[in-house]
């Protein structure tokens, strides 16, 4: 395993892999290297440009929004250059990480530690953010869940810059699902721009996102303790589940390998690669 260089803000890195005794290479969007540390940047600011664009948001308004991490850091860095102020309702599974970066990005930060039916926080989060807007008017949910907004922002530009930046000849898009916004806006530009592009969609061990079965898992920023609401059938041709245990340890070879750093749902998805591959 060993990754070419890049240098742009969200760049593309070729990695080769050796699958069944085949060399192969698989193109990794290293979204970390924009201005959100993650792809969910892309999200947050597709979800406050719906807000703003519908005139929801007023003076003194709070935004308050469910997330695993990624996106609340991403809302808190948006929140503040807006002028605005933020609520992130988390759980524990929130790495200390990303808690430390929403607050020092100026975000308020509430805990929800009761586990849903599912064995996950999703739904206790959903609960306690519906609990906040019934309780005031001023606090504005961006809904990430379930707003237009998320598949449209991944629709208009993460996949067009996917097929720009591999000039336009791409066997398949692997990407893991949580809401499914950022797969479900990929692959309607890939159905539409680009019909035999295979479209990969990778859940988590014990996540429902995608219809598996409830169970526990360590993953954050994939998988789901509801099925998505922006995803269909058609939205992808293969599903892959990844466990914990595959997805730590794709993260440390490629570490070991090349230097790389990825979080764990990044190595969920170069696991669900190196399967598609093979």
């Amino acid at each position: 395993m060993k990754a070419g260089r890049a240098t742009d803000a969200s760049p593309v890195a070729a990695v080769e892999l050796t699958i069944a005794g085949r060399a192969r290479t698989v193109y990794l969007k290293l979204e970390g290297r924009g201005p959100g540390g993650s792809v969910k940047e892309r999200t947050a600011r597709g979800l406050v440009g719906d807000l703003e664009a519908r005139g929801v948001l007023r003076p003194g308004s709070v935004l308050v929004e469910s997330t695993s991490g990624n996106l609340g850091v991403a809302l808190a860095g948006l929140a503040r250059t807006r002028g605005y102020d933020f609520l992130a309702v988390v759980d524990p599974k929130t790495t200390p990480e990303n808690l430390a970066r929403m607050r020092a990005l100026g975000a308020e930060v509430e805990l929800v530690d009761r586990p849903d039916a599912a064995g996950g926080y999703l739904l206790s989060r959903l609960a306690r953010v519906r609990e906040l807007c019934a309780a005031s008017d001023r606090y504005v949910w961006p809904d990430q869940y379930e707003n237009p907004a998320n598949p449209l922002v991944h629709e208009r530009e993460t996949g067009p810059e996917i097929h720009r930046q591999l000039g336009g000849h791409v066997d398949a898009v692997v990407v893991a699902v949580s809401t499914g916004g950022t797969l479900a806006g990929i692959a309607r530009f890939f159905r539409r721009s680009s019909p035999g592009t295979r479209l990969v969609a990778v859940d988590a061990v014990g996540s429902v996102a995608l219809g598996g079965s409830p169970g526990p898992r360590l993953l954050t920023g994939i998988g789901a303790g509801r099925p998505s609401r922006f995803l269909a059938p058609g939205f992808y041709d293969e599903r892959e589940l990844v466990g914990d245990a595959e997805a730590f340890s794709a993260c440390h070879a490629l570490l070991a390998a090349t230097g790389l750093e990825l979080g764990g749902s990044s190595g969920a998805v170069l696991v669900a690669a190196a399967r598609f591959l093979a």
